[in-house]
């Protein structure tokens, strides 16, 4: 049992284009503008911030918050991103917390709870 006719149809084939080239080839001036997301940027200031802040003031939930912020910015990032930056922050975010449960081993207590 071989086919002999070849069942795709070669004239219907319709390559993709992302809807912003259309509009990038529509408006030529608005080539320059960037449209990144920042997220993963402020997420890597934040959980920077965050990492000094549980480094120097020995605060446990400043380093959780610095690991969480340095996961959005790893997850968010593009393939063509510098990544030593954020695998940078990333390691911060790490050591920071384990440098404050190595100062003080008891669990943490939240600022609110008490």
């Amino acid at each position: 049992m071989q086919a002999t006719n070849d069942p795709r149809r070669p004239d219907r084939i319709v390559r993709y284009v992302s809807p912003q080239a259309i509009l990038n080839a529509q408006n030529d001036e608005k080539k320059d503008a960037p449209n990144d997301d920042l997220t993963p940027d402020y997420m890597n200031v934040l959980g920077m911030i965050f990492s000094m802040c549980a480094l120097m003031m020995r605060i446990k939930w400043c380093g959780w918050v610095a690991v969480y912020c340095s996961c959005i910015s790893f997850a968010n990032t593009k393939y063509n991103d510098d990544t030593k930056q954020i695998m940078s922050s990333f390691m911060l975010s790490i050591s920071a917390v384990v440098m404050s449960y190595l100062q003080n081993p008891m669990p943490m207590t939240l600022p609110f709870s008490t």
